[in-house]
């Protein structure tokens, strides 16, 4: 498992050199209206579908971000302006439900609870009970800003600070701090066992966020972590070089293994999938498995192979140079493309 996890990883990051079996699907350039902002596929890729219709017609493509859509069970959501879109995956054209946003809200996170909406200073819940209601659940009054919102399998919820990492049992009603210096990126779960980033270093809990420590003692830095096939990775680099490396974990995070393919192209490839800026939530991978193909984006589009790697056909090519982010609801396939990858 840790070998196929390994080179799944390994084939999302390097940079793409394999024949193309099949010729690729045009997009319509000169469709008028809103397009190219939402692509949805119900046959595992093998054709796609335009759903922007039913967004803003005014919507400007460079304004999706990274932080402002997700999927789930239910389908895919979009925060455009002061409204949150929902398109349900057996959606038909306008494919797209609005309701309002809470205002002043950034960045939209799923959560088992329901939907996360956070700025700087304050993040609202809504519940899954059917409702149209956004409640408060956390204000932010040590005024540090906020990165992201997260809620584990078990329904705890943390709020990741620019001071510190906050925890609630009970849906937001108390609230305690169980680490108190600046946290980057996002958390991620696996098992039970929780990882994130903190001064720029990984720090890994196995009580439920209750404590913390370090896992990485040398004198690397981090950017961020995600949960992969049986276990984490990571974005590192050397301290004083500043190489850009990628670190595994298949031990619930307790050691972490560098992958270093001494090849600048690799490490090119490595940042163009990862993003460090805080602001820019990576809830979404880019590379997903459907049924028994892997599906990955790339800057040239998105592929799909049926061999494991062997061979692979271009599905979808990149729009306006930009890089397609993934997700999967059922069996329903989304890409949005925007800048700097997912």
């Amino acid at each position: 498992m840790k070998i196929f996890s390994l080179a799944f990883l390994l084939l999302f990051l390097f940079p793409f050199v394999f024949p193309i079996t099949d010729s690729q699907q045009k997009l319509n350039k000169n469709r008028s209206g809103v397009a190219n902002i939402v692509f949805k596929s119900t046959d595992g890729g093998q054709t796609w579908q335009d759903i922007s219709k039913g967004l803003p017609e005014n919507l400007r493509k460079d304004s999706i971000r990274g932080n402002s859509f997700f999927a789930n069970d239910k389908g895919l959501f979009l925060r455009v302006g002061n409204g949150l879109y929902h398109s349900t995956p057996n959606a038909t054209a306008p494919f797209w439900t609005k309701e309002i946003f809470p205002d002043q809200h950034n960045s939209i996170a799923p959560g088992k609870s329901g939907i996360f909406a956070n700025n700087n200073w304050g993040v609202n819940l809504k519940t899954t009970n059917g409702t149209s209601v956004w409640s408060p659940i956390f204000e932010n009054i040590q005024a540090s800003r906020i990165r992201s919102a997260f809620e584990t399998a078990g329904g705890t919820i943390f709020i990741l600070t620019a001071r510190g990492l906050f925890k609630t049992a009970n849906n937001g009603k108390t609230w305690k701090t169980v680490h108190t210096e600046g946290m980057d990126g996002n958390l991620a779960e696996s098992n039970g066992v929780l990882v994130a980033v903190s001064m720029r270093r990984i720090i890994r809990s196995t009580d439920n966020g209750e404590t913390w420590a370090v896992v990485i003692s040398d004198s690397s830095v981090a950017f961020d972590v995600k949960p992969i096939k049986g276990g984490f990775a990571a974005i590192t680099a050397g301290s004083e070089s500043g190489t850009r490396s990628l670190r595994t974990s298949y031990d619930a995070g307790k050691t972490w293994q560098p992958i270093d393919a001494g090849d600048k192209v690799f490490i090119d490839s490595i940042w163009r999938t990862w993003d460090d800026r805080p602001r820019m939530q990576i809830f979404m991978t880019s590379i997903i498995q459907v049924g028994e193909n892997f599906v990955c984006a790339h800057p040239g589009g998105i592929f799909r192979s049926s061999d494991k790697g062997k061979t692979w056909k271009l599905l979808l090519p990149s729009v306006e140079d930009k890089v397609f982010n993934l997700f999967v609801s059922g069996n329903v396939i989304y890409a949005i493309p925007s800048k700097g990858g997912c």
